[in-house]
């Protein structure tokens, strides 16, 4: 293999680790995204479930988390209730149905 080839490959192999690193347009970047609200969403839900009807008694004591959290509140109501089934969309995720 001469120093050509060998010099090429190199750059070839560095040109993807930096598309890797930076590319911030890519599926990759939204489906962290994603799973970082999903995070957040269950998170919420297990702190104030009893906003959407779901009688925990965790809230008696992470009420005093509501200051830090009430910004986000509205929004996460909205799209737990947009969605049809958490369990549904969890288990598509890994296909256990295909």
């Amino acid at each position: 293999m001469g120093i050509k080839k060998t010099i090429a490959k190199f750059c070839e192999d560095m040109s993807l680790v930096m598309k890797g690193a930076f590319d911030f347009k890519s599926k990759s970047t939204t489906f962290l995204k994603k799973e970082a609200y999903d995070a957040q969403d269950n998170f919420i839900l297990l702190c104030f479930g009893d906003l959407l009807g779901l009688p925990l008694p965790t809230s008696y004591y992470t009420i005093e988390l509501l200051p830090y959290l009430a910004e986000d509140l509205e929004a996460w109501e909205r799209r737990m209730i947009r969605r049809n089934e958490i369990w549904q969309e969890k288990w598509a995720e890994f296909d256990f149905f295909g």
